[in-house]
């Protein structure tokens, strides 16, 4: 692709980053028959190939001397808040576009010069990565529960109570904004799958939001600000490894190298592993769910997990394998490749698309009647738990 960006923007490193992601792409269009919106919408501007012309077009543009700017922007707002980043284009593509890194670079220029006023983002924001503020106004909603729509209600559940876990260890558990509040339970039952097989798991009480949502909202000054801080502090515990169990916060955590450009940075991110990658040589047996037995089970792997990761150290099938090797039958889901329209911020951004998103991969989970639906994240989880009739859980806990 030829590109003639903007003085101003090819004169920054993410400029000249942007402009060679361009050049790589071929126009081929592969990437929008693995596109979850374009397949819902089959407009070429839902799709990846659109998306890239239309931050082409708004990198090439000169704000100060285009004086139909605004209009543009408001169709590039439109696009680009649509998409998922679920970035199985990125496993698509047979020429290597990065996909991810340019829709970060266009929704950052785009905030700059024309911010968001959605009603939602303060909240997004501020409290939804904070625990000690999000934890308050859940527990407020809870004697509503019920009153909710049911999508809604997963958020709200009372979690069980779960034994404090050690604060001092040699593997660090990254217990994650949502995670740690609503389904706590994942991360206690690791701790005790590890402890059985001779690690030191432990918590981090002064842990960060890892600055992914900031980020995907445009926000990546203050994603950054967070990341840095989050290193500097997590560095303290020199940990041997740095394990997530919520593959959407484990993608951005492992990419904290690139992103901030630091040694630090980089040699911490190195540290951070997939709860797939730890456990994937150990042997477990099956677990029980309320005293049931479970047997079928549909795998549903994030995006975050399959696309978002798989050149950061994650080899596709290591999660199937334990399941497998534990005597779980793993059903075959259809189009297990695309999104269920969690992704992260959006099913809140974006209810309409979400909504038809997870109508559809309910649909496909549900073809073969599985005892249970599992995911290895908490935006997949709580967003999937109401279309289902089966219950949908985090992988762990199939694990005993």
């Amino acid at each position: 692709m030829q590109t003639q960006l903007a003085a101003s923007i090819i004169a920054t490193e993410h400029g000249r980053r942007a402009d060679e992601i361009l050049r790589a792409c071929v126009h081929c269009g592969f990437c929008n028959a693995t596109c979850p919106t374009y397949q819902v919408r089959r407009d070429e501007l839902d799709g990846p190939r659109g998306r890239i012309y239309l931050i082409k077009n708004l990198l090439e543009s000169d704000p100060d001397n285009d004086p139909d700017s605004g209009t543009a922007n408001s169709t590039v707002r439109t696009h680009l808040d649509r998409c998922l980043t679920c970035r199985a284009c990125e496993t698509t593509c047979p020429s290597g576009v990065r996909y991810g890194e340019l829709v970060e670079i266009g929704r950052e220029v785009l905030e700059r010069r024309a911010p968001s006023r959605h009603w939602l983002l303060p909240f997004l924001l501020h409290i939804v990565p904070n625990p000690r503020l999000l934890a308050p106004l859940l527990a407020l909603g809870r004697p509503f529960r019920s009153l909710l729509p049911r999508r809604h209600r997963r958020l709200l559940r009372r979690p069980p109570q779960t034994r404090a876990l050690p604060s001092t260890g040699r593997v660090l558990l990254v217990q994650g904004c949502v995670q740690r509040l609503v389904t706590p339970e994942v991360t206690a039952h690791l701790a005790g799958l590890l402890e059985a097989r001779g690690l030191a798991p432990f918590v981090a009480e002064d842990e960060l939001c890892c600055g992914g949502l900031a980020l995907h909202l445009g926000r990546s000054d203050a994603a950054r600000a967070t990341m840095r801080e989050n290193v500097e502090r997590l560095s303290r515990y020199e940990a041997d490894l740095i394990v997530s169990s919520a593959s959407g916060c484990g993608v951005t955590l492992k990419d904290y190298g690139r992103l901030l450009g630091s040694r630090d940075a980089a040699a911490f991110a190195g540290k951070v592993r997939d709860v797939g990658q730890v456990l994937a040589g150990f042997r477990f047996r099956k677990r029980t769910l309320d005293g049931r037995e479970l047997h079928r089970i549909a795998w549903h792997p994030p995006c975050t997990l399959q696309h978002g990761q798989q050149g950061v150290g994650v080899v596709g099938g290591v999660v199937e394998g334990i399941l497998q090797a534990t005597g779980y039958e793993l059903v075959p889901v259809e189009d297990a490749h695309l999104c269920c329209g969690a992704a992260g911020s959006y099913s809140l951004l974006q209810p309409q698309m979400a909504a038809e998103l997870k109508r559809r991969k309910a649909s496909a989970l549900a073809q073969h009647a599985p005892d249970a639906v599992a995911t290895a994240n908490i935006g997949c989880q709580t967003h999937l738990a109401d279309a289902m009739a089966a219950p949908v859980l985090h992988w762990l806990e199939l694990l005993a």
